[in-house]
Formats: structure tokens, C-alpha cells, sequence
């Protein structure tokens, strides 16, 4: 059993201002918040290079880009009472290669979490979670990026153990870069490599059927326009959807971003779209800042209304966060332009976690 080492701001909430440079109230109603990362990636470099999340470390080799964002220690240091951590496999290798990958990679990131049971919990629904937190520890659901690393055979899910309340997977981003037999990325590089998939094949929509049958959250993050619809005309319409880490066409009109209908398909499931932290995503690259992501957060709240926005960052996802959020213990900052621009501290705390713990409820209790 290892007990990670930190610094527990929590019992110095002027000295937390003071580093962060926010306000004591900014830093109150983030520290009585659940406050819930829809997509942590840092497991991607465990796997690359041996990262251990259980040590702290610095920023990666390029600075605040690409990955070094975040571990165990900082986790706990900014206060971050949950997250989605993400099983990712190499979205350019075949879809059996990449099952074997998944499983053992599965079997490691619990192994992991095993080793510090005292400060971590892995977590499967909103009851496993509070019972986290009454205990003083982070709750971890575990989440897949790429459906298609079980879509070689569609029993693959099967084996995934639990139904429900019960799954251990939360849920699943259908596609990732590259478009799949299962439906099209919306990412132009992966779609010029399977140029003749188009939508979602009949084999994803199976694919979306399968995980509603599982009770596994459909993430339709990364997935193109039509297989985006399509994917929501098939989906059961009494099960929430979640969009995880994206940012907001209306905002910023990129090709990795939703538009206005595709916030409004979201919300009418009673389900919930995260504001990632990429440069790239968020604006014109030199005029990013921590303004620009509550833009994206305000532009939801503008469509569909303050229930159904969350945090999704993609950190340590490859992104280049903007420069005054290099890292996660910087999250405070976000809920400080909230306040300066004049939502309430109950709008700021739905979107810090509760409307994800309000989607997870209603699917799995």
C-alpha cells in the first residue's frame, strides 16, 4: 500500500488564494465543490514511457504542451474529488491489436489504483462515489477512448465485467482520430484514411445498442456530424448522452468543436457536454486565456442552460492548455472569471461536478 505525498491545501484556503492569485471566495466554492475532470488522459504516458502517477512531477519536456499536467499528488493537491481516467489505445493499429492492448492496459490502470487505496477509489456510479468522498478519497470512473479497440468482435463488451451500476467502464468515446468500421472521426487526417466510411456503419449503431443494453455512457466526443446524428437517432432515448471534451463551435468554428444542434441533442437527453482545455479548440492561439474557456462554457449555458455544461480538459491528452492553466492545480482560476462575470455559486458548482454527478445518477444511481 503506498500513501501519496501532497500538499493539502484545503487547511491554508488564504495561502491557496494567495499562490493561485484568486479570490478566498473563489477558493471556497471550489474547495466545497465536487469537482470532476470528465477526461484525464495521463494514463496514455504510463503506458508510453512508465509515468508513475503516483509521483509528482513537473512539467513534461515541453513546458505546459502536450502532457505533464497532472498525477496522483496533484490530483489531490488541486482538490479534484473525481475524474474520468481514460484507457486509450494507439487509434492507427488494428482493431484486434488494439483489443489485447485495451485488456491488458485495463487489467495495469486498476492495478494502479489498487496501490493507494487509502487516498483512491475506483468507482462505477454516483452511490460508489459519495461513499468515495465521505472517506476522504478521490473517486475514479474509467472511461474508453476509441470504441473500436472492442469492435473487432462486438462480444469483446461482454467481457467487460458488470451491467449498470455494477460496469467498471463508464463509458465509451465511439470513435477517436480515425474513422473505423464502427463510423467516421470528424477529424479530417483520420477520415482520409478510410475514406469510404461515412456516418455510422450499421455495425456502430449495434455498437451504440450494445453499450445502452451495458448501461456504458455513449461519448460522441470526436465523432463526425452525420455519425454524430446518427449515432443519437439510434441511441435509447431514456439513457443520457455526454459529449466529454470539446469545445464549442459557436465560440471558436473548427472542425473539432459541436454546434448549436448538437448541444441541443445533448441537453434534450438530459445529458452533459465538457469544456476542454486545448489552445488549438478554444480560439485564435495567442488570445486564449482562461476567459476563453468559460466563453465556451457560457455559450452551452446560452443553448441549453446552466444543467448540462461540465469540465472535460483533455489534460495530458497531447493539448497545449492556455498559459495561466498549465496544470490542473490551476483549475481555481476558471471558477474566478465565473465569479468576475456573475454566476452564482451554485451555477459554478453544477458545472465544477454536479451536472455529471446529476447524469451518472440517472443512468446507473
Amino acid at each position: 500500500m503506498t500513501l501519496v505525498a501532497h500538499r493539502d491545501w484545503s487547511i491554508d484556503v488564504p495561502g491557496w488564494a494567495k499562490t493561485l492569485g484568486v479570490s478566498r471566495e473563489a477558493i471556497e466554492i471550489y474547495a466545497s465543490s465536487d469537482v470532476i475532470d470528465l477526461h484525464v488522459d495521463t494514463f496514455i504516458w504510463t503506458r508510453v514511457f512508465g509515468y508513475d502517477l503516483r509521483r509528482k512531477h513537473g512539467l513534461g519536456l515541453f513546458g505546459r504542451h502536450f502532457y505533464g499536467h497532472t498525477d496522483f499528488p496533484r490530483i489531490l493537491e488541486a482538490g479534484l474529488t473525481g475524474a474520468t481516467w481514460i484507457i486509450t489505445t494507439n487509434p492507427f493499429k488494428p482493431p484486434r491489436m488494439r483489443r489485447n492492448t485495451f485488456f491488458e492496459n485495463y487489467e495495469r490502470i486498476k492495478a494502479i489504483f489498487a496501490e493507494v487505496p487509502e487516498q483512491f477509489a475506483l468507482v462505477r456510479n454516483r452511490a460508489e462515489y459519495d461513499a468515495a468522498r465521505a472517506a476522504g478519497k478521490h473517486g475514479a470512473f474509467l472511461g474508453i477512448q476509441g470504441g473500436n479497440c472492442l469492435s473487432y468482435d462486438l462480444a469483446d463488451l461482454d467481457r467487460i465485467p458488470g451491467v449498470g451500476a455494477t460496469c467498471d467502464i463508464l463509458r465509451v468515446t465511439v470513435v477517436h482520430l480515425t474513422s473505423s468500421t464502427l463510423g467516421e472521426t470528424n477529424s479530417p487526417t483520420g477520415r482520409h484514411l478510410h475514406p469510404r466510411v461515412s456516418g455510422l456503419t450499421d455495425e456502430g449503431r449495434e455498437y451504440v445498442r450494445r453499450l445502452n443494453d451495458k448501461k456504458i455512457f455513449v461519448d460522441l466526443a470526436h465523432i463526425g456530424r452525420r455519425a454524430f446524428f446518427d449515432a443519437v437517432a439510434v441511441h435509447d432515448k431514456s439513457q443520457p448522452l455526454m459529449v466529454t471534451h470539446t469545445g464549442i463551435s459557436g465560440v471558436y468554428d473548427v472542425w473539432r468543436n459541436i454546434n448549436d444542434e448538437q448541444i441541443k441533442a445533448v441537453a434534450d437527453t438530459g445529458g452533459t457536454v465538457g469544456i476542454m482545455f486545448h489552445t488549438e479548440f478554444l480560439g485564435p492561439r495567442r488570445q486564449v486565456s482562461t476567459g476563453t474557456i468559460v466563453d465556451h462554457i457560457e455559450h452551452v449555458i446560452a443553448v441549453a442552460g446552466e444543467d448540462f455544461v461540465s469540465i472535460g480538459t483533455d489534460y495530458d491528452g497531447a493539448i497545449s492548455p492556455p498559459p495561466e492553466l498549465p496544470t490542473l492545480f490551476e483549475m481555481p482560476k476558471v471558477v474566478q472569471i465565473m465569479l468576475d462575470r456573475g454566476h452564482s455559486p451554485d451555477r459554478i458548482q453544477k458545472i465544477l461536478g454536479g451536472n455529471f454527478l446529476r447524469v451518472v445518477e440517472a443512468l446507473r444511481g
